[in-house]
């Protein structure tokens, strides 16, 4: 693994960081809902006018056709500049476009991904659902084939986003005789047809975009399967790998500009004996430190997964050692963050105090820890069942 960066690389960060410090939004950015969803849309518009959308998607898609270590260097300058993140973008952006890239047909790719870049339409994902969450391959949301559609009935759980997005990315049953991981059919989903019902469910941290959906008879084309009926496993675990692995280089840098916010805060707020600021308080200042250190070894983990995933189609298992070191240690940090702001401050609007309610879904989202920690173990170490 070669860390050194050529010139060109060297020329495209400061490309990057001279864009991104005249175009990052700097006004406030909505809580959530369509006005959240139509600022999003507005600012990927913004990056894609100018020729920052998919900087590591095929040009003829739209996007920029660069590197995995050049998508690096857009994510670590992105943060660095405080750019927002892709919340209601980020399926479209991050593991379903590239599915669609590497799985879909000409023609699906031809009218999706285009439209995911532009901003133009909001994604979110059918997978999970009550009883069938990390355990996915227990799903039971029924498609029965009806001529030249398929007729899905069922239900959906964690749909971020579901009740703005215009598609989606669903997992469906259409064999229920068939063995657990097969008789699955990856399919485009749109959700704006009838018989689909959308429930919105308020999280902990406040916000509602965490959703439940119903499909009572919905009629979805067969040109709307990805790969073939009853492969859909193979699809989703492709879906998957991108979900544990590139999906989430944007938080794995973003969570060393956080560790290095809350050093800044740690010097200024009043530490636990009431006299000296919070980083002299020995406790406080040895775990800035660790995660400062771990932080590090994050991003070395980071840099070894984009050179092996810039020799294959997609990440391998070993994207699960990111997922699971990623999720975890972002719950750590998110738990000193009250530790260093103090509880004078224990409210939801806080940023510090939404991130740390928001960060018991880490160890969830993707699979839980106790999945990656499985697939690590058989896939990765080679270790038996």
């Amino acid at each position: 693994m070669d860390l050194d960066y050529t010139h060109a690389e060297l020329d495209f960060r400061e490309e990057v960081r001279t864009w991104l410090a005249a175009n990052t939004p700097r006004d406030t950015r909505p809580p959530g809902g369509q006005e959240l969803r139509a600022w999003e849309c507005a600012w990927q518009r913004r990056q894609f006018d100018a020729g920052w959308a998919g900087v590591s998607w095929p040009r003829e898609y739209g996007g920029r056709g660069l590197s995995l270590i050049e998508l690096m260097i857009w994510y670590e300058e992105y943060a660095r500049a405080g750019a927002p993140p892709a919340t209601m973008m980020f399926v479209g952006l991050n593991h379903g476009g590239p599915t669609l890239i590497a799985r879909a047909d000409e023609q699906q790719k031809a009218y999706h991904l285009p439209r995911i870049l532009r901003g133009d339409v909001v994604w979110c994902q059918g997978f999970s659902e009550p009883g069938a969450g990390s355990d996915l391959a227990s799903l039971r949301t029924r498609a029965v084939i009806d001529g030249d559609e398929l007729v899905v009935t069922g239900q959906k759980i964690w749909t971020s986003n579901a009740d703005v997005a215009e598609w989606q990315e669903l997992l469906v049953r259409t064999d229920p005789d068939a063995p657990r991981h097969k008789g699955i059919t990856w399919v485009i989903c749109d959700m704006r047809a009838p018989g689909i019902e959308v429930r919105p469910i308020e999280t902990l941290s406040g916000g509602a975009h965490f959703c439940e959906v119903f499909y009572d008879e919905v009629r979805i084309p067969l040109p709307n399967v990805v790969g073939r009926i009853n492969d859909g496993w193979s699809v989703a675990m492709s879906t998957l790998s991108f979900e544990r692995g590139t999906a989430f280089l944007a938080s794995q840098v973003e969570l060393a500009r956080t560790v290095e916010d809350l050093i800044d805060v740690a010097r200024e707020r009043t530490g636990p004996d009431g006299r000296r600021p919070a980083i002299a308080d020995d406790e406080i200042a040895h775990r800035l430190a660790t995660a400062r250190a771990e932080v590090a070894a994050l991003r070395a983990m980071t840099y070894a997964a984009v050179s092996r995933a810039a020799r294959a189609d997609q990440p391998g298992p070993e994207a699960s050692l990111l997922r699971v070191f990623y999720s975890e240690l972002y719950q750590r940090v998110a738990a000193l963050a009250l530790d260093v702001v103090g509880a004078e401050i224990l409210d939801a609007s806080n940023t510090w105090v939404s991130g740390y309610l928001g960060s018991f879904q880490a160890t969830i989202a993707a699979g839980t820890k106790d999945i990656q920690r499985n697939i690590i173990g058989e896939r990765v170490l080679g270790l038996p069942r």
